[in-house]
């Protein structure tokens, strides 16, 4: 008798244990392991520069970012320029590949589902005044999985490594070349930067197992000054 009381008050705490670990538990997590909340509120700007891989051809990419305000993204790949950038009030892209060789505004639906880039803290970070809802759905191998639905009713999940507490996975649901498809983006080569926040150095995404990317991280500034004029849609 004194074994089986034994064994289930053990078991009784294992399983307290597990439901400990609630959304809000792992999510304040999560932002420790990047850097915590005082670094975080401290950032203004990141500039990243990336080996880009697409389709066995390799090219340069720049990133910069004002957070809250505006995104933008520049790459080349076999001589062609591509850029996409998203603000706070609208989006345009040039992308030779998608037929948009001059700046063209971005579609509703793709800036409405892209528009979160501009937050350089993330969905997580102080979740409930950005207008953000986080549901954790369970756990897959050694991932908790959060579903995260933003203000416009945007949803992703979130899959946080149960030991590093680190994003390792986002899917969420996206098009290309007019096809509806799930994107995954997976995580990976995690170092900390000179000011203190930890970024993944290695990026995949795969848009429905079709088409993948792969970025490599080069180089990351934190608060380095952006001028806010390389956000503005040129005149055709």
């Amino acid at each position: 008798m004194m074994k089986m009381g034994m064994a289930m008050m053990l078991t009784l705490s294992v399983f307290s244990g597990i439901r400990a670990q609630t959304a809000d538990e792992i999510v304040n997590k999560y932002i420790n392991a990047i850097g915590g909340k005082d670094k975080l509120e401290q950032v203004k700007t990141v500039y990243m520069e990336n080996t880009v891989q697409v389709m066995g051809n390799e090219g340069p990419s720049k990133t910069s970012v004002i957070n809250g305000k505006a995104f933008r993204l520049e790459s080349e790949v076999n001589g062609q320029k591509m850029i996409q950038v998203f603000t706070d009030k609208g989006g345009w892209q040039v992308n030779p590949f998608m037929g948009a060789a001059t700046p063209t505004p971005l579609p509703d639906e793709l800036y409405k589902q892209s528009k979160g880039q501009i937050d350089i803290t993330g969905p997580l970070y102080n979740y409930a005044a950005k207008g953000n809802k986080v549901e954790l759905l369970g756990k897959e191998g050694n991932l908790y999985k959060l579903k995260v639905t933003n203000k416009d009713s945007v949803e992703s999940n979130w899959y946080i490594d149960d030991a590093t507490y680190f994003l390792v996975k986002m899917t969420k649901s996206g098009q290309m070349m007019g096809q509806s498809m799930e994107i995954t983006i997976s995580f990976s080569n995690f170092k900390k930067s000179d000011f203190g926040i930890t970024f993944p150095f290695t990026t995949e995404i795969s848009y429905g197992g079709q088409f993948n990317i792969t970025s490599n991280l080069n180089k990351v500034e934190v608060n380095k000054t952006i001028d806010p004029a390389i956000f503005e849609m040129p005149k055709s």
